[in-house]
């Protein structure tokens, strides 16, 4: 089996080393990933230049792109043979609810989802306590499942696991997204020139927090899975629209 790892931290992070030698275990894997920290690029892609692929000393590629970009640069043209599976981590932080949105580590999945390939996204809740280990070990145990049953085409999984030792989980839940609030407002600053700068808040705190979510789980001990789709049509609109054309 080959496996296609990618993140949005950076090729240099922890959480991409852990998962590469979790996976390796039971697969081929071939990692690429952004050359420095692109937390927040979305499904971003890079068109107004070039992309370098280097190879680094741990044996892994990055490239001077966004996660998105390096999976569709591994999928289309740099590697021979098409990965069984992609999966992307393991980020350092949640990416529950909205977060999704705005999460490369989520968006490197998406890529691989939309070149037809099983894909998954893996985050550390918080991370302080660093229990990569534990997060690699849960990646692993769900690329054997997915391997053992048929999925019937490719499918989206966007898992979140607590910073806990693997023996502490609580298990495993299958969710949906949570909500948050809204985001902090930006924070104001001075440069060193004297010139006024924003730094983007933080996200805001859970508001839809109901079992059955990916926060509630969490909150749980329990590592959360949610399969996502890429299809943002609002169809109970287009009733409403069509009225307002007659």
């Amino acid at each position: 089996m080959r496996i296609l790892i990618s993140n949005d931290d950076g090729y240099f992070s922890p959480g991409i080393a852990c998962l590469a030698d979790a996976l390796s275990q039971i697969a081929e894997v071939t990692v690429v990933a952004p050359e420095r920290d692109r937390s927040g690029a979305s499904n971003s892609l890079t068109l107004d230049r070039p992309l370098n692929l280097k190879r680094a000393h741990s044996g892994f590629y990055y490239v001077n792109g966004t996660p998105t970009d390096c999976v569709h640069l591994a999928v289309t043209g740099m590697l021979d043979e098409l990965p069984d599976m992609i999966v992307s981590g393991i980020n350092h932080g949640a990416n529950m609810g909205d977060d999704t949105i705005y999460s490369g580590t989520v968006a490197a999945a998406t890529e691989g989802f939309l070149l037809g390939i099983p894909s998954m996204a893996v985050s550390l809740v918080n991370g302080e306590r660093g229990n990569f280990e534990t997060a690699g070990k849960v990646a692993r145990d769900l690329v054997e499942l997915l391997l053992e049953k048929d999925a019937k085409g490719p499918m989206l999984l966007n898992v979140n696991v607590p910073d806990l030792p693997y023996e502490n989980l609580g298990g495993i839940s299958v969710t949906r997204l949570g909500k948050r609030h809204k985001a902090e407002p930006v924070i104001k600053a001075k440069n060193p020139r004297g010139d006024t700068v924003y730094w983007v808040g933080p996200a805001g705190a859970a508001q839809d927090a109901a079992p059955g979510t990916d926060f509630h789980a969490i909150s749980s001990g329990r590592v959360s899975i949610t399969p996502l789709q890429i299809d943002l049509t609002h169809f109970s609109q287009m009733d409403l629209l069509k009225t307002w054309l007659i």
